[in-house]
């Protein structure tokens, strides 16, 4: 199973809550997780929290690899 697996809080970086307008540690809140996300590959489970969006993993080979400057000083290999 999966129950080894570290977890990784997807969450406003203001405050513990899922609240940005409880800055620091407050107490008294509870964190509501909307999703669970397994990233079996990096070995990790992802619990979404409030109204956080995360940004889309890179592909295994990034389009970054393939871009470059020639002689010309043009770029090459945009899509």
């Amino acid at each position: 199973g999966y129950g080894h697996l570290p977890i990784c809080m997807a969450k406003t970086q203001y405050s513990f809550s899922t609240d940005p307008n409880l800055r620091g540690a407050p107490t008294g809140h509870s964190v509501p997780v909307r999703e669970v996300r397994l990233a079996a590959g990096a070995g990790f489970i992802v619990a979404i929290c409030g109204e956080i969006m995360t940004m889309p993993g890179l592909p295994r080979v990034p389009s970054a690899e393939t871009i470059m400057l020639n002689d010309a000083g043009q770029i090459e290999g945009l899509f």
